[in-house]
């Protein structure tokens, strides 16, 4: 699974990057992901798109959730606030799967 985090400043998805790729080493599971400003995608769509299966965006950010979806191909959602604030990977990831459909 390709997955690109999106907040604010990508400094507190950064902390939830670890956490999911903690996550997915001890599931056997394969991940590559990145943490980014929210505004670095709208900047690089096209680079995005190629590179991801889906964009995550923190819940302090969620308001921004349609733009993203009118311009983006791969599909898009807000992570839940309490899966944010615990850091919550399994769910996290499943929300991921459940939106790729992989």
């Amino acid at each position: 699974m390709r997955i690109l985090l999106a907040c604010g400043a990508g400094l507190s998805t950064s902390i939830l990057m670890k956490k999911m790729e903690k996550y997915c080493a001890n599931a056997g599971e394969e991940l590559t992901i990145n943490a980014v400003p929210v505004g670095d995608i709208t900047n690089n769509v096209d680079g995005y798109q190629k590179d991801y299966d889906c964009v995550l965006i923190g819940p302090q950010v969620s308001y921004r959730l349609d733009e993203l979806k009118g311009v983006l191909s791969i599909p898009a959602a807000a992570i839940p606030s309490l899966d944010y604030a615990v850091g919550n990977a399994d769910k996290i990831m499943a929300l991921a799967h459940k939106i790729t459909g992989k």
